[in-house]
């Protein structure tokens, strides 16, 4: 199985972003997609997820400006970023849960103040 995420970048605060990530390799059902994030000198924590019913969970700090959605049968996830700011800085990785747990490699999203 590989997770495969694009669209990290170098932007403005204030600014939006999306990330896209797309699972191949497998055949998965009932399961979660989301995206982890890791700040240098920090713990990976979950940004979002969402999962097969529909329902998603949000990390506090970017409750209200970022929006998680996905196309199950192509396995693929978004992540739309707006309202961007430094404290957003990390490495994003997509994370796909069914039976175990699925990572990607991280993309880098940067933003300057």
């Amino acid at each position: 199985v590989q997770l495969q995420a694009f669209g990290g970048g170098l932007v403005q605060a204030g600014g939006s972003l999306r990330l896209s990530c797309a699972a191949s390799g497998g055949t998965f059902s009932l399961y979660t997609m989301g995206w982890y994030r890791q700040a240098p000198g920090k713990e990976r924590e979950l940004v979002a997820q969402l999962t097969h019913y529909g329902t998603t969970r949000y990390t506090d700090s970017v409750k209200g400006r970022f929006t998680i959605s996905g196309d199950f049968a192509k396995s693929t996830v978004y992540l739309q970023m707006s309202s961007l700011k430094p404290g957003d800085t990390a490495n994003y990785y997509c994370w796909l849960f069914s039976q175990r747990a699925y990572w990607g490699k991280g993309t880098q999203l940067t933003v300057s103040s």
